[in-house]
């Protein structure tokens, strides 16, 4: 007899909908999983197996029986199918009715007694079932992740005896209840800018990196606040709107890395990898390509610590996501896109001891050493990044001043004002920061005084700026104005944007 279920499958962070086709027939003793599934799909057999038997129910040992996942071109891994498999067979050996099996999507591992356990990705199926019009039937632990998607109607089970028992109409379970994004949650930061003494010209860049999603180097000897500064970057970011939050957490849901004290991201991430990442660690990878701390980072700060430590080809691979905000990973069989828009903050000595430039203390490396150092860091790379900023040490005087600094909240005002003006500007196309504007749209919302061109064509000449750094300081001198509320860019703005591409002289 046959039967069939639904499921779903991951792709990237977006998840499609797979038949689960059930059969059972005369012949040989045999039980087949077909449609491209891997190890972990093909050990759902034993799996199942021993959860129908341990759930009271009538395994078929004398029968051939094969489980089709269509479609069979997309690759089915993780242990979610084994529910639809379990109730696919129970429903082809005539144990369940099948007549209203098509309204649900079954998602959920097995125990070997029939306790249907937690998996991973979740959120991206549940956001499909809205889409596909069907009811979700998941594990209770994943109850959480599902209650913050308006519109789908989930219901948590237990066990596979439970779930029997809800789709034959013996019992009844309630729907899982909408639960709003608690907005109290949103903002609620132990770090704040104003625990920052001095460094006024680093905050006021950072201030501009928020407000234009633009980029940022540090550049200090150690221990001039550089980590401090970064850390703070996210408190004066502007909250997750429900669409980032869902985004953000459907990532964190396909890498496996929600825990039930959240199970929605509330807050913009900031990630931190060490400067010993692999590559697939940063990028993402593996055999079915993982999220990796640049997807992880969506819509919030990836910060990367002592910058030209980390490897040159882990670097390289930056390039991509910084330009068009996601990252490609290609595979024999597949090809897998994942979002990658973030802000980059990344942070460094001047030298191999810290302390070439230093007013305090002596430099002891060599020209060489400083040259090969700074060389870590490839000029194509270095150009993607709007905002150099030089962070030097404290004098003694600022360490010891009791006043404190300008809050993250009032700073987060005037970056949601700016972003507000430029979510005007970009009604109706594809972006929505003035860092992401291409050179048509330079042209449209960045028009130029006569004034303001022999400023740059100066600066272009005494800083020999490439042609990719001249149209990033236009958009960091288009945010600055949108700070100040200014319709057009003048010679102030230019001129502040420009600062902000001193190092290209200074370092390299």
């Amino acid at each position: 007899m046959f039967a069939r279920t639904f499921s779903g499958v991951l792709v990237g962070v977006d998840a499609h909908l797979v038949e689960v086709e059930a059969d059972t027939s005369l012949g040989l003793p045999q039980f087949h999983i077909v449609g491209l599934p891997d190890t972990s799909v093909q050990e759902a057999r034993e799996r199942v197996r021993s959860a129908i038997k341990n759930s009271g129910f009538d395994f078929p040992y004398n029968k051939r029986l094969t489980i089709n996942l269509a479609p069979a071109d997309i690759r089915k891994e993780g242990s979610f199918y084994d529910l639809s498999i379990a109730v696919g067979l129970l429903a082809a050996t005539e144990q369940l009715d099948t007549r209203n099996l098509d309204e649900f999507i079954l998602v959920g591992e097995l125990a070997l007694e029939g306790t249907v356990r937690e998996v991973s990705g979740v959120l991206p199926i549940a956001l499909m079932a809205r889409r596909e019009g069907k009811k979700l039937v998941i594990p209770k632990a994943n109850a959480n992740e599902v209650s913050f998607v308006e519109g789908v109607t989930a219901y948590p089970v237990t066990n596979l005896t439970e779930t029997v028992a809800f789709l034959r109409g013996d019992i009844e379970i309630p729907p899982i209840p909408f639960q709003p994004i608690p907005q109290d949650d949103l903002l609620n930061y132990d770090l704040d800018f104003s625990d920052v003494k001095g460094q006024e010209h680093a905050k006021r860049a950072l201030e501009v990196a928020a407000a234009g999603q633009h980029n940022v180097i540090l550049v200090g000897p150690p221990g001039s606040g550089k980590t401090m500064l970064a850390k703070r970057l996210p408190t004066i970011l502007p909250p997750l709107s429900l669409e980032e939050a869902l985004e953000t957490t459907k990532i964190y849901s396909v890498a496996g890395l929600l825990s039930h004290n959240s199970p929605i991201i509330l807050q913009r991430p900031f990630r931190s990898p060490h400067h010993t990442i692999s590559t697939a660690g940063l990028a993402g990878g593996g055999t079915v390509p993982r999220p990796g701390e640049i997807s992880l980072a969506h819509n919030g700060v990836l910060f990367l610590d002592e910058f030209p430590e980390f490897r040159r080809d882990s670097l390289e691979v930056l390039r991509q996501p910084l330009e068009e905000g996601y990252v490609s990973i290609s595979r024999a069989k597949l090809t897998i896109t994942y979002p990658a828009r973030f802000t980059l903050v990344a942070a460094m000595n001047p030298c191999p001891c810290g302390y070439f430039g230093d007013a305090t203390r002596t430099c002891t490396c060599t020209p060489m050493q400083i040259h090969k150092y700074l060389a870590k860091i490839s000029g194509p790379l270095l150009d993607r990044i709007d905002i150099h900023i030089e962070v030097p040490r404290l004098p003694q005087e600022k360490l010891l001043q009791e006043t404190q600094g300008e809050s993250s909240a009032k700073i987060r005002e005037r970056v949601m004002r700016a972003r507000e003006i430029q979510a005007k500007r970009f009604a109706g196309t594809n972006i929505y920061f003035n860092a992401h504007m291409n050179s048509k749209q330079i042209r449209e919302f960045c028009p130029l005084s006569s004034d303001v061109k022999d400023i740059l064509r100066s600066a272009i000449s005494r800083l020999d700026l490439s042609a990719r750094a001249y149209d990033r300081i236009i958009k960091v001198a288009r945010t600055i104005a949108d700070l100040e509320g200014s319709e057009n860019i003048e010679v102030h703005h230019i001129g502040e944007a420009i600062q902000y591409r001193s190092l290209d002289r200074k370092f390299w």
